[in-house]
């Protein structure tokens, strides 16, 4: 069925969001390029994108509801409907589904009473499973608020969101101290954070992290260097010459194909049957 208009904002928080996309359009060349930032914006205001925060992004990009729309669908960070305050994503890709990931998640959804994608009756947490979140050394990997909390069991899981609906503070593994899912969005939207100490407490990289690269250094203790200095001349190398049962990656040698083997030039395609 043909839906109605989307309602309007309130006067006043039209006013309020109307100022703020200002700012953000004008950090931009082209005012359309604004659209992911006042998207988050939106969802900083009623903790998804409704239908009246697409109209509201539309008119003041001077876009049609259908290209906010298309954009606002393709983006997973961009919530559709109302969710918690704490959204609880669990990694169930590949490493992480291997190392409990799957565990995790099966455990959240019998602990919360939800499925994916699904929020808690006091709207606390939304519970989703995601398919990675670039941690695959700290694995598995929960988040909260796209915050980190590394090296997850179904045990501290569960005490993990216990702690979130009971409204007890929560530390993430790394980065800087959690927020509300609506704060985590207007920082998305590019405004400052206004937490004391909250960017000197963003982290980088961890250990786990860094070891490969300090292996590709030399710098790990009794582990000689891997990967040459920028710069330098490559080291004498035999080529891999795989056996015939081995299976060729695109690390390995070119193989012979019809662009490569003059015994076997590329021609013209042929039409089909010919």
């Amino acid at each position: 069925m043909p839906q109605l208009p989307a309602p309007a904002y309130p006067a006043e928080v039209r006013a309020r969001l109307e100022a703020d996309a200002k700012e953000v359009i004008a950090r931009y060349p082209g005012s359309r390029s604004a659209l992911l930032p006042l998207l988050h914006l939106v969802q900083s205001e009623e903790g998804y994108v409704s239908r009246t925060g697409m109209a509201f992004c539309a008119e003041l990009l001077g876009l049609t509801t259908a290209e906010v729309t298309a954009v606002a669908t393709f983006y997973t960070m961009y919530r559709r409907r109302p969710s918690g305050d704490y959204q609880v994503g669990v990694c169930t890709n590949t490493l992480c589904a291997v190392m409990g990931g799957d565990a995790i998640f099966d455990r959240l959804k019998d602990h919360l009473g939800v499925g994916n994608d699904e929020t808690t009756e006091d709207g606390k947490v939304t519970l989703e499973h995601i398919e990675c979140n670039a941690a695959c050394d700290f694995a598995p990997v929960v988040m909260v608020n796209w915050e980190f909390f590394d090296n997850q069991t179904p045990e501290s899981a569960t005490r993990l969101v216990d702690d979130l609906i009971a409204g007890r503070t929560v530390e993430p593994t790394r980065g800087a101290p959690l927020c509300t899912y609506k704060e985590t969005a207007r920082i998305l939207a590019g405004f400052p954070d206004p937490r004391p100490g909250a960017v000197e407490a963003t982290g980088g990289a961890g250990a786990a992290s860094l070891i490969g690269l300090k292996l590709a250094k030399g710098e790990a203790v009794g582990q000689a260097r891997v990967v040459g200095p920028r710069g330098a001349a490559p080291r004498d190398t035999p080529p891999h010459d795989p056996s015939p049962t081995e299976h060729l990656s695109s690390h390995d040698a070119p193989q012979q194909t019809s662009a490569s083997d003059p015994a076997n030039p590329a021609g013209p395609a042929a039409e089909e049957g010919e």
